[in-house]
């Protein structure tokens, strides 16, 4: 039997490391990708493949299957989810025949929380959790658009069988994705959230890009004032992070391209539905659970919101 590996949500993140794999696993005997997609993006990858673009290079890929039909699909061993925060419960909702018991979910959403979601859908599966360095995005249906060298994958569990989590991370590195099973998951997500939802915010919120906000001296102090008010929601939660964890995130931004922005700033200027509760307005949520004011935090989620 194949290991059947089912990818939802081809965007920027799921296009990318699911093409990947497919690209990997093309001819495997042991393996099986599923992209799980629908409408111009499902016939687009059907009639001619999924197009990867990068800076270095330009490949087609095609998965074994393209299909939102659970029957089509089948039982899936692992489902890799990349949707939008805001699709979570529709969307694994749709593929509960696809999930069994035994099928491992790992999920690589912009933010924290989706694994306590997911496992309110799916109380008896076991849900890793999962984040990603990477600026990509659809540049046209069934084409990907990956920008600079970030392209860093982490995952890890507390309770996954260790069997599972080290099949998952061989079947990765296979696909020569640059992925690392971490033991401490939860700081690693947070550092990651750090740095997306204080850019999200920021550039959703002064309609600027990542360059732009590096060199206009007011737009740098929105981001920074951002990242100290974030990080003092994730100490009251207890999370061990780095103590100078708002430099390392600005070296981050720095690294990134200069014409990039984030996904949340992209559906904002397209006119389509935003990540803002999951990436902004959470932040906001979690310091009053937690006794820490978001003055800034929250003045932009209430515009953003609106």
């Amino acid at each position: 039997m194949k290991t059947k590996i089912g990818i939802l949500g081809l965007g920027g993140v799921g296009g990318y490391f699911g093409g990947l794999l497919a690209k990997a696993y093309s001819d495997s005997k042991d393996v099986e990708i599923v992209f799980i997609a629908r409408g111009e993006t499902k016939k687009a990858i059907a009639e001619n493949g999924l197009k990867i673009i990068t800076d270095d290079f330009e490949t087609i890929v095609h998965p074994d299957l393209v299909s939102n039909d659970p029957q089509e699909i089948g039982v899936l061993d692992y489902l890799i989810c990349a949707t939008k925060t805001y699709d979570i419960e529709e969307s694994l909702s749709a593929l509960k025949n696809c999930i069994t018991g035994k099928t491992i979910i790992l999920p690589l959403y912009n933010g924290v929380d989706a694994q306590e979601r997911i496992q309110e859908i799916f109380p008896e599966n076991e849900v890793l959790q999962g984040c990603v360095y990477i600026i990509s995005m659809i540049f046209a249906p069934g084409t990907i658009r990956k920008m600079g060298f970030y392209e860093k994958l982490f995952f890890g569990s507390k309770t996954a069988p260790a069997s599972k989590l080290q099949e998952l991370q061989a079947i990765l590195q296979h696909a020569k994705i640059e992925s690392y099973l971490v033991k401490n998951i939860d700081e690693t997500v947070w550092e990651k959230f750090i740095f997306i939802s204080a850019l999200a915010t920021t550039t959703s919120y002064l309609n600027q890009n990542i360059g732009e906000v590096l060199t206009n001296l007011e737009s740098k102090v929105v981001y920074i004032e951002l990242l100290h008010e974030i990080e003092d929601v994730a100490n009251a939660k207890g999370l061990k992070l780095p103590e100078d964890i708002v430099a390392q995130t600005i070296v981050k931004l720095e690294k990134s391209p200069r014409e990039a922005t984030s996904s949340m700033h992209r559906d904002l200027l397209a006119g389509k539905n935003t990540e803002v509760y999951s990436l902004t307005k959470f932040v906001v949520n979690e310091g009053k659970k937690h006794g820490i004011k978001t003055p800034l935090y929250e003045k932009i989620a209430n515009v953003l919101m609106k």
